[in-house]
């Protein structure tokens, strides 16, 4: 920085949404070269690379070749990422029947009632 201070240094789960974020924009499967146009100078093409196949791993993303390169998209999105990460701390706990209570008890009433809803009438069953 001019003023001699360092930038602000972001965890890896902000770094993460920041390139999920960027690749999501692109409206379509993208090169990491594109992403990180998409993020401007804010980080090194070397980190998107590095963030994109963290992604990969954790199977948020997925990857085809495109020549040298690789294109990348998302597996879902935003909903349906947050809907497996839900599940991912579901399926971690042993005593799913209380951590499932403890959720539904936690949730505020007009949560709970659209949760109530949507088990009552799941949505892609018929009239939707």
């Amino acid at each position: 920085m001019a003023d001699g201070r360092r930038p602000r240094r972001r965890g890896q789960g902000e770094l993460e949404a920041l390139v999920l974020s960027a690749l999501r924009e692109t409206g379509a499967p993208a090169t990491a070269g594109r992403v990180h146009e998409r993020l401007g100078e804010d980080l090194a093409y070397t980190t998107v690379i590095t963030i994109l196949t963290r992604l990969l791993d954790k199977g948020v993303v997925t990857r085809e070749r495109a020549g040298r390169s690789f294109t990348w998209k998302p597996v879902a999105d935003e909903a349906g990422l947050a809907a497996r990460r839900m599940r991912k701390v579901l399926d971690a706990e042993n005593d799913r029947e209380a951590v499932l209570t403890s959720f539904l008890t936690a949730l505020d009433p007009a949560d709970e009632l659209l949760l109530r809803e949507l088990l009552a009438h799941p949505r892609g069953e018929g009239g939707d």
